[in-house]
């Protein structure tokens, strides 16, 4: 991948907030909106969700999740063109409260405040396997997670 692709993929991560969370349930898949943050090189993406939910209760039963993250729909006539990457990973519930990381994560989403007051969330880390890049239509790339990792590291 070129350095402007690796930095098309940095922006499109750092820029977009929401990703679409991939799991196992009951050995059928189940996809579901949630927020994230990346590490600043990408090592790593942290959610911030309630026991409560069918995607973390998956991610105590199977490790193995997938992110989808995609440029807004923004009306043009061919979306196949709309950058998108899917990461596969591991997922590992964070037993100790990052006091940096909950900052960060305030910095992003202020009105999620909240949800610090409530018991039953916590944060999780994906840990990045591999990812698939579409950079636009026919514009595609195979990633190892330390590819990924670098392209983190384009400015």
């Amino acid at each position: 991948m070129d350095a402007d692709t690796s930095r098309a993929l940095a922006a499109l991560i750092r820029s977009q907030r929401i990703t679409h969370l991939g799991t196992l349930r009951s050995g059928a898949p189940l996809v579901s909106m949630t927020l994230y943050l990346p590490a600043q090189d990408f090592s790593a993406f942290y959610l911030h969700v309630s026991r409560l939910a069918w995607h973390t209760q998956d991610m105590l039963q199977e490790a193995r999740v997938a992110l989808s993250i995609a440029e807004n729909d923004d009306g043009r006539a061919d979306p196949f063109t709309l950058m998108r990457v899917s990461i596969r990973g591991e997922a590992s519930l964070l037993t100790k409260e990052i006091s940096s990381l909950k900052g960060a994560w305030l910095a992003r989403f202020p009105e999620q405040a909240i949800n610090f007051e409530l018991a039953d969330f916590s944060f999780w880390q994906v840990t990045p396997r591999d990812a698939r890049f579409v950079a636009g239509f026919g514009r595609i790339h195979n990633l190892s997670g330390d590819d990924l990792v670098h392209s983190g590291e384009a400015k």
